[in-house]
C-alpha cells in the first residue's frame, strides 16, 4: 500500500466552528489536538505517508480537510464548501494537491463538500445536502466523466454529510444509518447498521483492510467486529463536538506512480 494522507492541525479557533446538527458544547482544544495527533499516528501505522497542510490559525474548521477536496486516481477536485466561512481553506489545499494530481475547482454558484462524496470503485455517490448543491454535483460529474466515473446522487436528511450516514468498511460492505439516507441507493452492498443508540457511528475510515472508528461508539464497533471487520478505535469525542468524524480529518489517496 502506498498512500498519502493529508491532514491539518487543530486551530485554536475550533471553538467557533460551524455547527448544523449538534448542539454547541465547550471544546477542550488541547484534548482535541491530542486526539488528532493519535489519529495521525494511526494513519502512519496503517501505512500512510502523513503530509501536513499549512496551519490555518484563524479558520475554525480547517482541521476537517476532507470537505475541501475530492481526489480520484486521475484528478483532484478542489471543493467549494457550502459554509462560506470555510471557502478560504481551499487555497492551501489546491497548492498541495498540485504536487500529486491535475487540479480542477468547483466554481460558484456550485457548492460541494468532500464529506458528501463516497467513492466505491468507479462510482461516486454524492449527497445532496445542506452543504452540496446540484450545480456542484454537476461540476463534479463533468470533472470525472472523462475518466470513467459514474456519479450517483443520494439525498441526505437529518445529518451534515453523506458520510455522516454511510461509509465503506470493506469491499462491498458499508456501515449505515438508514434514518438519514435511502439505503436502496446501495442495494448492491452488504449493509451493517449502526447501533440505534449511536446514530453518529456510521462515519468510519477504511485504510487498506482496517477501519478507523471513533472509540466512543463501542456498540457499533461490536457490530463491526462481529462481522470480522478489523477495527482501529481512536478517541474523537472533542472533535465530534465540532461535528467532525474520522473521515473528515484526512484526505487519503494513492501516491502517483
Amino acid at each position: 500500500m502506498s498512500l498519502i494522507a493529508l491532514v491539518r492541525d487543530v486551530s485554536d479557533a475550533i471553538v467557533r466552528c460551524e455547527l448544523t446538527h449538534v448542539p454547541r458544547a465547550p471544546i477542550d482544544v488541547e484534548k482535541a489536538r491530542a486526539e488528532h495527533r493519535r489519529y495521525a499516528s494511526r494513519l502512519a501505522a496503517l501505512g500512510c505517508k502523513v503530509v501536513r497542510l499549512p496551519p490555518e490559525p484563524e479558520m475554525p474548521d480547517a482541521v476537517f480537510v476532507e470537505d475541501v477536496a475530492v481526489v480520484v486516481d486521475e484528478v483532484a477536485i478542489v471543493a467549494r464548501p457550502g459554509a462560506a466561512s470555510r471557502r478560504a481553506e481551499a487555497h492551501t489545499m489546491a497548492a498541495t494537491l498540485e504536487v500529486y494530481r491535475p487540479v480542477v475547482s468547483i466554481e460558484a454558484p456550485g457548492t460541494l463538500e468532500g464529506g458528501d462524496v463516497l467513492r466505491l470503485g468507479r462510482r461516486l455517490f454524492v449527497g445532496r445536502s445542506s452543504r452540496t448543491n446540484d450545480d456542484g454535483i454537476e461540476q463534479l460529474r463533468a470533472a470525472v466523466a472523462g475518466h470513467g466515473y459514474e456519479v450517483r446522487v443520494v439525498p441526505v436528511t437529518g445529518c451534515l454529510h453523506l458520510k455522516s450516514a454511510v461509509t465503506a468498511v470493506g469491499r462491498g460492505r458499508l456501515l449505515i444509518n438508514r434514518a438519514w439516507i435511502d439505503a436502496s441507493a446501495f442495494k448492491d452492498a452488504e449493509c451493517i447498521d449502526v447501533h440505534p443508540l449511536e446514530p453518529f457511528a456510521a462515519n468510519a475510515l477504511l485504510v487498506g483492510d482496517a477501519v478507523i472508528h471513533p472509540g466512543h461508539f463501542p456498540r457499533t464497533r461490536g457490530r463491526l467486529e462481529a462481522r470480522d471487520v478489523p477495527v482501529v478505535a481512536v478517541e474523537m469525542e472533542e472533535l465530534a463536538k465540532a461535528e467532525g468524524g474520522v473521515t473528515c480529518c484526512s484526505v487519503i489517496f494513492d501516491r502517483p506512480a
